[in-house]
């Protein structure tokens, strides 16, 4: 009988597929290589495919609509409360088969290559920083051991590094050895993080959605470049909100018995795109006071009220709801 509908359990060399028919009976188990892989989806005629978004989901995803597929990712967490019995990779396909049936399930476009290629240098580039502040932190925590201190920032930092590149008499030659290996390596994250952002620069020129991004305040290169590697046109949010509430900057609730209790931010979905709209807000809200017009207004009115942060929280908020309508809309920033 036709398949209909089919749940894929990717991995890296052996896949499981479970598909059912139009009654919802099961009527295809199947153990596949990575090789044949392909070559059995296109023996099926189109259907409705779920998989787990996961390490090479995109790829697949990308291979399979490409046969005329209707292709769904599913976050693994929504796929989990499907499975029955022990895990395996047969009750694995048979949750993925039975989630993307499900009206309330949420969904994970499937990027494209050039999409994954922009988050691809951006995780390249928050590796080579992550990399470099722990050999900053090495170089500080060694030099301490010999009296040496500095402040913090990046002049703290110029004046340690000075210290162990001239060989000074304080420190033996066979510590100015180790530690100078330690600043190649700073000075070479360096070369790299500079080399990275300038292509982050050109990008951010060339591309219009990003151009228009960078108008908003407290919008630089790296947010303009990697918000519309998440976004499409046309949207895989219904709003704003529920963009900014997977974004995890939204409160957490807790509520029960009709008492509705708020907490601080969820801190759900992708921690990089967060903590870089967190780090742009925090830009603005700094230089706000004495600006007028505007968001600056709406800024100035609740630091009279509350917190720095939890004002940050909400201009961050405010600009991922904002760069959802421009990428989703294809409208231009306007300033209230």
């Amino acid at each position: 009988m036709t398949v209909t509908v089919i749940g894929v359990d990717i991995a890296k060399r052996v896949f499981q597929v479970h598909g059912i028919n139009a009654d919802g009976k099961t009527v295809l188990k199947k153990r596949l290589t990575r090789d044949i892989f392909l070559a059995e989806m296109a023996r099926h005629p189109s259907c409705l495919v779920g998989l787990e978004a996961g390490s090479g989901a995109h790829h697949w995803g990308r291979c399979l609509a490409e046969l005329g597929h209707d292709v769904r990712l599913m976050p693994p967490q929504y796929v989990k409360p499907y499975v029955k019995g022990n895990k395996h990779d047969a009750s694995d396909a048979e949750a993925c088969c039975e989630a993307v049936q499900r009206p309330g399930m949420r969904f994970i476009p499937v990027k494209t290559e050039a999409q994954q290629a922009t988050l691809m240098l951006h995780r390249v580039r928050d590796h080579f920083i992550r990399r470099r502040t722990g050999a900053i932190n090495a170089l500080r925590g060694h030099l301490a051991e010999f009296g040496f201190v500095s402040a913090s920032q990046r002049a703290g930092l110029n004046r340690l590094l000075a210290a162990v590149e001239e060989a000074t008499e304080a420190l033996p030659d066979e510590v100015c050895d180790l530690l100078q290996m330690i600043t190649a390596e700073i000075r070479g994250y360096d070369e790299q993080i500079a080399g990275l952002d300038k292509r982050l620069k050109a990008q951010c020129k060339e591309d219009d959605v990003s151009r228009r991004l960078r108008t908003i305040p407290g919008v630089g290169p790296v947010i303009a470049t990697a918000m519309p590697a998440y976004l499409s046109a046309g949207g895989s949010f219904a709003s704003g909100s529920a963009f900014a509430a997977w974004l995890g900057i939204t409160p957490r609730q807790h509520s029960s018995g009709g008492k509705e209790r708020m907490f601080g931010i969820t801190k759900r979905g992708n921690t990089y795109l967060r903590r870089q709209l967190i780090n742009g807000a925090r830009a603005v809200v700094r230089i706000a006071r004495g600006r007028r017009g505007g968001m600056w207004d709406w800024i100035n009115k609740m630091l009279d009220r509350r917190h720095f942060n939890i004002v940050t929280v909400a201009v961050a908020n405010k600009m991922a709801r904002i760069m959802w309508a421009m990428i989703t809309k294809g409208t231009e920033y306007r300033p209230a």
